[in-house]
Order: structure tokens, then C-alpha cells, then sequence
């Protein structure tokens, strides 16, 4: 490949995953973070009375594979709750790569070209940017009604922008840090897999305002938003040095294909 095209897949973050170790390393951080904020979200969410959850007897979740299967005509099926919903952590697992290459033609936007340009900054400003940009991106599906209901439309559009900003910032991380946008891409994808999560531990016959629980909501912001500031604080933003290793091989590679 000629030395402009290496050039610009680096810095899109499609370039080299080496080290290895590093690379498989943000990729198991990035099938595990997304999911684990959003089950967060929803225990804070209870904690603070915005969210009727069942983390026990899973009510929301049986009355809903009821309901579909009556309106099918089938009998409930002989399996225990619990382990259905064990299957869904599959389902998110399953789900979170084949959504790697939908998320990879946002991701290569957002947090391959864009956040880089942003850095130079400041890490805060350039989270803060690129997440207000990512959130307004959603503004014509926001408005029409996605996500947040019957919320008026300035409030839903706000909303959906401080979890962009948020979440934003976790996929920031996962990108400089890995020096790569393929973590940040199968986080995307991991985050939309495990967006159900809200009505699989719902209380059954219970309601709850996006705007307020689940990811979605100001009280599901709360766990990254602190994930993000700690990262910022201990410079977890800041890109690993280059090994010699990396170097040399590198320079080598550069200078095999002139």
C-alpha cells in the first residue's frame, strides 16, 4: 500500500492493531463496558424511583413472552424465566458483533475522523464537541418521536445529546487509548445489542419515563459520567507511547514499500 493510504488508515484508526495484546484487550473492555453501564443505568434508576425494576422474578419480561405468545397461540414455554434471560446476555453477545459494521460506518465518523481533529483541544472540549455533533446527528429520527415518546421535541434532542456526550466519552477512550476505531466501533455495537436490557428487568404492569431511567435518562448518566471523569483525572486519555518494536517494524515497513 502506498505510504498516503497507510497514512490515512492510521489515522482513521484502521490501521495497524499491534500491539495485539493491547488491541484484543479494548476489544474485551469494549464488549463488556457498554453492556455493564447500561445494566448500571437501571440500578441507579431503581435507586432513585425512576425505574420499577425486578431483578428477581423478572415480571415485565414473562408478561411480555406471555402476551406474545398468546397473540401467536403457542403455550409459555417450559423453560424456567431466569434462564431466558440469561439468553439474552448471549442475544447482546451474539448481537454486539453483528452490529460491528453498521456502528464501524458511524464510528469511523465520529470517533476515527472527527474526535482526532478535536484533540488538539483538549480532551474535555473535544468529548463535550463530538458528542454534541453525534447527539444533533440524531436530531431528525429524535424529533419524529424516536426514544423519548411523546417528550417534547427540545427536551428529547437535549436528552439524546447528554447520552451522546456521556457515552461519547467512554468510546473516546476506548479509541485513543487502543489506537484504533474497531474498540469503539464494537462498543457502538455492544450498546445498541444491550439497549433492550430496560424491558427484561421492568416490574410487570409498570411504566417509566426515558428522560429519566435507563441510558437514556439523566439518572443512567450518572455511572459513566464518573467512569469518564476518573479516566480524564488519571490521563487515561492519553495515547500509549510507541514501543521500539513498533517503531522499527514500522520503519521498516515504510521503507519496504518505496
Amino acid at each position: 500500500m502506498h505510504p498516503d493510504g497507510r497514512s490515512r488508515r492510521r489515522a482513521l484508526g484502521l490501521g495497524s492493531v499491534r500491539p495485539l495484546g493491547r488491541f484484543f484487550r479494548y476489544l474485551a473492555l469494549a464488549l463488556v463496558v457498554p453492556p455493564a453501564l447500561i445494566l448500571a443505568a437501571l440500578v441507579v434508576g431503581a435507586a432513585f424511583g425512576v425505574y420499577p425494576a425486578d431483578f428477581i422474578n423478572f415480571s415485565g419480561f414473562q408478561e411480555t413472552l406471555d402476551a406474545q405468545l398468546a397473540a401467536l397461540d403457542q403455550d409459555p414455554l417450559p423453560v424456567p424465566i431466569a434462564v431466558l434471560v440469561a439468553a439474552q446476555f448471549v442475544n447482546v453477545l451474539i448481537g454486539s458483533i453483528i452490529n460491528v459494521i453498521p456502528a464501524l460506518g458511524e464510528e469511523l465518523g465520529w470517533r476515527g475522523w472527527l474526535l482526532p481533529k478535536l484533540l488538539p483541544l483538549g480532551v474535555v472540549p473535544a468529548i463535550l464537541i463530538s458528542g454534541v455533533i453525534w447527539g444533533l446527528w440524531h436530531a431528525p429520527l429524535i424529533l419524529l418521536g424516536y426514544n423519548y415518546g411523546d417528550a417534547p421535541g427540545w427536551l428529547a434532542l437535549a436528552a439524546m445529546v447528554g447520552m451522546t456526550i456521556v457515552i461519547g466519552g467512554v468510546f473516546a477512550w476506548l479509541r485513543i487509548r487502543s489506537e484504533s476505531v474497531w474498540p469503539a466501533a464494537l462498543a457502538h455495537g455492544a450498546f445498541n445489542a444491550a439497549a433492550g436490557f430496560s424491558l427484561v428487568f421492568v416490574m410487570a404492569g409498570e411504566i417509566f419515563s426515558p428522560l429519566e431511567a435507563t441510558i437514556l435518562g439523566w439518572t443512567g448518566w450518572l455511572v459513566p459520567l464518573v467512569l469518564v471523569v476518573i479516566l480524564v483525572a488519571t490521563g487515561q486519555f492519553r495515547a500509549p507511547a510507541p514501543r521500539d518494536s513498533e517503531l522499527a517494524a514500522e520503519s521498516a515497513s515504510l521503507a519496504g514499500s518505496e
